[in-house]
């Protein structure tokens, strides 16, 4: 099974009205997950987002996942988004190979 990066997006902060606009979202909570076989990994985070005036605005119960998460990458760029994932293929391999591993002593019974 091959490992397959995702985005949770649990909720979103929003203002209530701004710049003549309702439900504006500014910051989108995240979490970044990685599946590989049996093992699952996930870092938590939130980002801060602005309304560009230029774009057209969509409301809030218009919303997709794939526009959000559109914003969300933009925001934290190619780079950052590349960090996370090999911080997430890290925690993978220390759940598949541990570094460090606790045994019995090898004269007890």
């Amino acid at each position: 099974m091959a490992a397959v990066y995702s985005w949770v997006i649990p909720y979103l902060e929003c203002f209530a009205t701004h710049e003549g606009k309702t439900d504006v979202v500014f910051v989108i909570h995240w979490r970044r997950k990685l599946v590989d076989g049996a093992h699952t990994a996930e870092v938590y985070n939130s980002q801060t987002i602005t309304l560009d005036p230029d774009d057209a605005f969509t409301p809030f119960n218009e919303l997709t996942k794939s526009q959000v998460e559109g914003w969300l990458t933009a925001a934290l760029g190619v780079d950052r988004i590349a960090e996370l994932d090999d911080t997430l293929s890290r925690q993978i391999a220390a759940l598949t190979t541990p570094p460090i591993v606790t045994l019995p002593s090898p004269w007890a019974a």
